[in-house]
């Protein structure tokens, strides 16, 4: 997959894509529609299959003090679109010259004249342009203007439940990974490069790997069931695992960040990337009467996880 991200300088090779548009939160099934809908395009017109994003995300832009939000980093995004067959990534930088285009200039000068796409696949909700002022049906006319198709697709639901990235950080927030994975169509899950720690679980007998959350909107405190692909690296490969989450409040944690002990393993995991998928909850972060009641739960959690783990 190739990420394109000036839309100034395009080779003619990446012009005339079938695309679809959209921030594409965490790449969930209603995401996954639309882009079938592009591959349909793309295959019948013979054009290469493509999405169009934005970066930093919109609402980071417009609302820099917000809490975290993201489901996934700009990096995991593309590793979830690059799995299911996208072969161009136009991942635009979100500005101030991108954010005050109207809806007409954004149609003209970035879809019709800098990338020359074939057809354009959005959602029935989609909004563009300055101030969100041109609506789904709007590209359906400015297509039929300017040479260029559009396909609306409709919202995803799953049982009574819209899928959206509103009811996923829900059912996170609540810890509930198992409905978070069913909006999803896929484990959340948690990338990023592992980092050096204080080095206490590998006292306690629990060497983890050490990931940041900054910027991701966070799951519910507490320890999960994981599945855990190391992305790169000599150690390259999927493997199963227990994941604490939180603040780590036996030792007065302030900062969240993603610990994660990988069962039968044995290696150094510093400066690899890991993607760590949620597959259950099983407790609360808790402060344990000394070290000794500390490391007796985290053999109980690991009992629990491969017994979870093992249906998976």
């Amino acid at each position: 997959m190739k990420i394109i991200r000036d839309t100034l300088f395009v080779d003619s090779a990446d012009k005339g894509a079938a695309v679809a548009i959209g921030n594409f939160d965490g790449v969930h099934l209603g995401h996954q529609a639309v882009i079938d809908v592009a591959r349909g395009a793309a295959e019948k017109s013979g054009a290469p299959l493509g999405i169009m994003t934005f970066e930093p995300h919109p609402r980071e832009y417009f609302a820099t003090d917000a809490p975290a939000f993201r489901l996934m980093n700009a990096t995991a995004k593309a590793h979830r679109l690059e799995k299911l067959g996208v072969e161009k990534l136009f991942e635009l930088n979100f500005n101030g010259q991108l954010a005050s285009l109207s809806a007409r200039e954004f149609a003209q000068q970035i879809i019709h004249e800098r990338l020359a796409l074939s057809h354009v696949v959005v959602g029935r909700d989609f909004c563009f342009g300055k101030g969100r002022s041109g609506t789904a049906d709007d590209l359906v006319a400015f297509g039929a203007e300017m040479g260029f198709g559009v396909t609306i697709v409709d919202l995803v639901a799953t049982g009574d439940t819209e899928v959206s990235s509103t009811n996923i950080r829900d059912a996170l927030a609540d810890g509930r990974p198992r409905d978070a994975a069913k909006m999803l169509g896929h484990w959340h899950r948690i990338e990023g490069e592992v980092v050096g720690g204080e080095q206490r679980g590998r006292e306690l007998g629990f060497p983890t790997a050490n990931m940041s959350i900054d910027g991701l909107h966070p799951p519910k405190f507490g320890v999960y069931a994981v599945v855990v692909d190391v992305l790169d690296g000599p150690h390259k490969g999927t493997y199963q695992g227990a994941s604490s989450i939180g603040v780590r409040p036996m030792f007065d944690g302030e900062r969240p960040n993603c610990e994660t002990y990988l069962f039968d393993f044995k290696g150094d995991l510093y400066g690899t990337d890991l993607s760590v998928g949620l597959v259950e909850y099983l407790r609360n972060e808790a402060k344990f009467d000394g070290l000794d009641a500390l490391i007796a739960q985290m053999n109980a959690d690991c009992d629990k996880a491969r017994q979870v783990l093992a249906d998976v």
